[in-house]
């Protein structure tokens, strides 16, 4: 019988050799209770990595902390070669441009077309009601977000409104828009937990496609083991705010990952 997971399981590079994230002690509480404990990992360019864990476990709060969008209570993040953790209010602006993140809600604007929508993400580079509505657009803003939208098999739906949309396309419009930011790492926070089954699958399938297309980092959270096993070239395991898997998802299986649920508290 295997033994249970335990932190001494991980195989982190507390160096950070070639890595676009590292990640150093980093702690975060909320009113006195721990939710991240000294949490020390890192992803290497190009690597799609899964991020898993049980429900209350801080893999929501790990992400947000990644971007500073929750301040940690302590620790370090490098991340695209930056010392995330002391920008200031401007660099830290101009850092979260580069990276494209997409959230279990979509976020979009229900009454304007999809195409108005993924023309929202040319504002990482540009300001102004240019960048709001895709009839008055710079041609080049517009023909970009028209590639995006093409790019997730969705050109054809370029001026219809977003609220008629099916789910899974809705979701596919907030990924064009990620696009449009030209991003240089993913963060994606349960993409597929809206949907069904199939349309979750395929969001995964075009989202793990383009990172490797543009050759991008991806961090995807994901509760679904067969996504974990498909999609993600490395696994990384939380449990009560500690990274306890930290390994490649080749040689990986869905009973190892069956065991580390079912030692969750």
């Amino acid at each position: 019988m295997n033994a249970p997971l335990r932190a001494a399981d991980t195989k982190a590079d507390p160096a950070g050799a070639g890595s676009v994230l590292s990640v150093s002690q980093l702690a975060k509480s909320f009113d006195g209770r721990a939710v991240l404990t000294g949490l020390d990992f890192t992803v290497k360019a190009g690597v799609a990595t899964a991020l898993i864990g049980a429900n209350g476990s801080g893999k929501s709060t790990l992400m947000k902390c990644l971007i500073r969008l929750i301040e940690p209570s302590a620790g370090r993040v490098q991340m695209l070669g930056q010392d995330v953790l002391s920008l200031s209010p401007r660099g830290l602006r101009a850092f979260r441009a580069q990276v494209g993140v997409v959230w279990q809600k979509h976020n979009l604007v229900p009454r304007l077309s999809a195409l108005s929508n993924v023309v929202h993400g040319v504002q990482a580079r540009m300001s102004g009601p240019r960048a709001w509505f895709q009839s008055i657009a710079p041609d080049a803003v517009r023909a970009e977000a028209l590639h995006s939208l093409d790019r997730v098999g969705l050109a054809d739906r370029a001026l219809q409104r977003v609220d008629s949309l099916s789910g899974g396309q809705q979701q596919r419009v907030a990924i064009a828009r990620m696009l449009m930011q030209r991003p240089r790492i993913i963060l994606a926070d349960e993409p597929d937990a809206s949907l069904d089954p199939q349309s979750g699958e395929e969001v995964m399938r075009l989202l793990s496609g383009l990172a490797r297309q543009d050759g991008l980092t991806l961090i995807v959270i994901s509760h679904r083991m067969e996504h974990t096993l498909e999609f993600s070239d490395h696994i990384l395991g939380l449990q009560q705010g500690k990274i306890v898997m930290d390994r490649p998802t080749q040689g990986t299986d869905a009973a190892l990952l069956r065991r580390f649920f079912e030692h969750q508290e």
